[in-house]
């Protein structure tokens, strides 16, 4: 059984009120009596209650983050920089990952209010969740978007640019001479693959290249819905050069497929995307991507919802949007070097 405030303050020969003053730092507790009641705590494995603690301060000194999907290494990263900034603020940070399930993400927006969470940080599954979100518009809890934004919920976000950064792609593929370059996109209920689209759109149309629907595959974005969408392209008559996968999960499912059929990269057919994986990049360079600035996200994010926690923030919503950058490796078929040249334009806000 956990320990009470009582227990503890029987055990250290105080009351329970200096008990609480001990916990929350506050003055006027002599230090010897100080000493007996941490002793105590420590002896009988006392664990304050902080939920009940923010029932009467408001003060919870905790701070949600919930997101699509925590096997994509760019959220991990996202959320990296969110406990960085959040620490050092204070706060703690806790963590749910809705696998990019509606439902899932309704229930655990409600056990955050539950937790008496101070605010939230939140990378929506898609347009609908306006609907799990309207519960935070109308209790007014703070709330931050991060990465992708939701028509119809007024609120701070924090974004790339994702049109720029697909476009940026795109220019380079048909420079280096791809004509055929085939899409692996995610669903159009969610406004980064509506950007990362126009983007391809536009990357083409400058170079005098027009769409071919064919080329275009809708999955799910994740190393599954790649594998799948793979296949499918190398079932196409007339097999595309280049292929741009809409993020690395479904890149990493698309090289599957690949190597599997018995071809290679860039050999056989080059392969993009979004999003780098820092780790495998440090072992072996090889994929070019866009890639966004993930703990930035996550610092950024936390910086803003802590503003708002504080009423430091304005009535207006802020949008922050951060350039991706274009990151030149051997997988998009140019002779191996690795080259960085960032995307025009820089991070602001809105």
């Amino acid at each position: 059984m956990t320990a009470t405030v009582r227990e503890v303050a029987k055990r250290a020969g105080v009351s329970a009120m200096t008990v609480s003053r001990v916990i929350n730092g506050g003055v006027g507790v002599r230090p010897a009596t100080r000493g007996r009641v941490e002793q105590a705590i420590a002896d009988l494995d006392f664990f304050p209650n902080r939920i009940a603690r923010g029932l009467t301060s408001s003060k919870t000194g905790a701070i949600g983050l919930i997101v699509p999907d925590l096997v994509n290494p760019f959220f991990t990263v996202v959320l990296r920089g969110a406990e960085m900034v959040a620490r050092r603020a204070g706060y703690r940070v806790l963590l749910c990952n809705t696998e990019s399930d509606l439902t899932l993400e309704r229930s655990y927006i409600e056990d955050m209010m539950s937790h008496r969470v101070e605010g939230l940080i939140v990378a929506p599954v898609n347009d609908n969740s306006r609907l799990n979100l309207s519960p935070l518009m109308r209790r007014g809890l703070p709330f931050v978007l991060i990465d992708r934004g939701v028509p119809g919920v007024d609120s701070d976000l924090v974004q790339a640019d994702s049109a720029a950064g697909a476009r940026r792609l795109m220019q380079h593929l048909t420079k280096i001479g791809h004509r055929r370059i085939a899409f692996i996109i995610g669903s159009d209920d969610v406004s980064t693959t509506r950007e990362r689209a126009r983007g391809y759109r536009e990357g083409l149309a400058a170079a005098g290249i027009s769409v071919e629907a064919d080329l275009v595959i809708q999955t799910t974005v994740d190393r599954i819905g790649g594998y799948r969408a793979m296949q499918q392209i190398l079932r196409l008559e007339s097999r595309p050069t280049a292929v741009f996968a809409v993020n690395n999960m479904t890149a990493m499912g698309a090289m599957e497929t690949i190597r599997e059929a018995g071809l290679s990269v860039p050999q056989d057919i080059a392969l993009v995307c979004f999003d780098d994986v820092e780790h495998l990049a440090v072992l072996s360079p090889f994929m070019t991507v866009v890639d966004q600035p993930a703990e930035k996200f996550g610092t950024l994010a936390v910086q803003l919802l802590l503003e708002r926690i504080g009423g430091r923030a304005g009535e207006r919503s802020r949008l922050v949007v951060l350039q991706p950058e274009l990151i030149v490796r051997h997988s998009c078929g140019v002779q191996f070097r690795t080259s960085r040249s960032r995307s025009s334009g820089a991070p602001g806000v809105a």
